[in-house]
């Protein structure tokens, strides 16, 4: 069955699916033989689909898999990185890599916590386009003591490069006397929002880490250690 050819790669573990369109934006995708287009529909049970000069075969479609892993600080959540710093493939053994699997959206070099790892290009789309709104919890240490007026605004939204930021959930947990423990739970991911919403608001973060995306729990998962999902968490996704 024809599909768009990014969605294609993506099902097929080649990369995500902005991945995906942006291998064929570099002309690195040809369909029966000619250089492809973002947008272009293909078969490749039918038609001839080349990435970099090889043929997607069916004994290449990998299975889908989906993985929890507890990103540790200083790694960076991508798969490759141009500045040659680790990244979380990197510290997956190859026979997870070799099933074409890539993060789920990101966190930041110096957040840490719950990241999803998958070759399922459709449930990446799901989990990271905005209207799906998927919540994601992190707890985040901040400088100070914010008062209950700056954690309504934070509630509230706050105006964030010329655009309000959604309601957020956010519950002070314990407070030391120059730091503040906060529970955040988010329905957005707009690039490091906690940071620039805490920076704003006079209270930068000294430390960010993700609990849980979705319904699906971090606990007792150590740093740079990784779980497959169970049945019962690829069904809530």
């Amino acid at each position: 069955m024809s599909d768009r050819l990014q969605k294609v790669l993506s099902k097929w573990g080649v990369a995500s699916r902005r991945g995906a369109e942006q291998l064929i934006l570099d002309q690195r995708v040809r369909v029966n033989g000619a250089i492809a287009q973002l947008g272009q529909k293909a078969d490749p049970e039918v038609d001839c689909v080349e990435v970099d000069g090889k043929r997607l075969s069916r004994r290449d479609r990998p299975q889908t898999v989906y993985f929890l892993m507890n990103k540790p600080f200083g790694i960076v959540s991508t798969c490759d990185d141009p500045q040659g710093r680790q990244t979380v493939l990197d510290i997956l053994p190859e026979s997870v890599r070799r099933q074409g699997v890539h993060p789920v959206g990101r966190l930041d070099l110096a957040s840490t916590g719950a990241l999803l790892l998958t070759n399922d290009g459709d449930i990446t789309f799901r989990l990271t386009h905005p209207r799906h709104s998927q919540p994601k919890t992190y707890e985040v240490w901040v400088e100070g003591n914010p008062t209950a007026d700056v954690l309504a605004q934070w509630r509230q939204g706050v105006l964030l490069s010329g655009r309000q930021t959604r309601m957020a959930q956010v519950t002070l947990v314990c407070s030391r006397r120059d730091q503040t423990l906060l529970k955040i739970v988010l329905k957005e991911g707009r690039n490091r929002q906690i940071r620039r919403v805490a920076e704003q608001l006079g209270h930068p973060v000294l430390s960010l880490h993700r609990t849980a995306i979705a319904t699906i729990q971090l606990g007792s998962l150590a740093a740079g250690q990784y779980r497959p999902l169970t049945e019962k968490e690829i069904r809530c996704l």
